[in-house]
């Protein structure tokens, strides 16, 4: 089987320190759905978060690795810059307004022809919502605290700082079948062919002239595209090893399975399945209300919930 194209993202994955206040950010300030609550694969003595829309549809989902007391991280090359979610270009009004009223300080952008508004969260992290101009058909979570018409549709893009683009541009082009777009300045704008895929975006930013980025608290560990199942992700990792990159072997994350590498300009990309997906153990209404940990994590769990610290969903 040949590998065919990336249609868009899958998850996008940061570093938080409180856990808490990242719950309270995500899930009650900008009404993402805590759609998973789980352990980091590999520090069992951590958390990790998954945001998404109802039901955690691939391109809809922002994850957290929160480690209490992590320093803070900063933007450079060779990582993601910032990360943009999608909402109703009549919907920027009313996010202006609520990020005021909880004392978020934003700005507006305008870029290519799409007005948006971008702001920091607790850690630093750089996020971005932008007036779109399709809509993808993700599931906005009911009963958050957001209006429906004004609720987060999922992502629209991601921003990769970079000392050069042509190499990644390169991969992104020749390899997963993104086309450039649009282009201003320093930033170029490369978009999946998929027209109604969320996350079917990636800019690549030149920035040379600035140092590398550290990743910590409040910048993005990595970025997940999409494949439809394990058989097409065998088919790209053939494809990327053929190509020289150096990939992992298949990893399972109970939710989906991964593969990683490093991209030319030094940013870690992953391929995610989209199955099995996040209602392999709770049902749609359940989601993000149990402590979730793989199978053969469960003999350790109460040393596991001795060590995690107590949240609380927000109101």
């Amino acid at each position: 089987m040949m590998a065919g194209k990336i249609s868009g993202l899958h998850h996008v994955t940061a570093i938080a320190s409180d856990p808490q206040r990242n719950l309270d950010f995500y899930a009650g300030l900008l009404g993402l759905r805590f759609v998973k609550r789980t352990v980091n694969f590999d520090d069992p003595g951590t958390y990790h978060f998954y945001f998404g829309d109802n039901r955690g549809t691939p391109g809809t989902i922002l994850t957290f690795f929160p480690w209490p007391r992590a320093r803070r991280g900063s933007r450079g090359p060779g990582q993601i810059e910032s990360t943009a979610f999608a909402i109703s270009p009549d919907s920027i009004g009313y996010w202006r307004d609520r990020l005021q009223q909880q004392h978020v300080v934003a700005e507006k952008i305008s870029r290519f022809g799409e007005e948006g508004i971008r702001f920091v969260d607790p850690d630093g992290l750089l996020l971005e919502l932008v007036g779109s101009r399709t809509l993808a058909a993700v599931e906005p979570w009911p009963e958050g605290p957001i209006p429906l018409e004004h609720a987060v549709r999922g992502f629209h893009s991601v921003s990769a700082a970079l000392e050069g683009y042509e190499n990644t541009a390169r991969l992104i082009t020749e390899t997963f079948g993104y086309r450039l777009v649009d282009e201003s300045g320093n930033r170029f704008r490369f978009a999946s062919t998929d027209e109604n895929a969320p996350g079917r975006i990636i800019d690549l930013l030149c920035t040379p002239d600035t140092g590398f980025g550290t990743v910590a608290a409040g910048s993005v560990h990595h970025i997940a595209f999409r494949a439809k199942d394990d058989a097409e992700q065998l088919a790209w990792r053939n494809r990327l090893v053929e190509l020289g990159y150096n990939v992992t072997p298949v990893v399972d994350r109970t939710y989906f399975h991964s593969i990683y590498f490093r991209e030319p300009g030094g940013v870690l990309f992953e391929i995610a399945t989209e199955p099995p997906g996040f209602t392999l153990d709770e049902k749609v209404d359940e989601l993000g209300t149990h402590l979730r940990i793989p199978s053969w994590m469960e003999a350790g769990r109460p040393q596991i919930e001795k060590i995690l610290p107590p949240i609380q969903l927000p109101a």
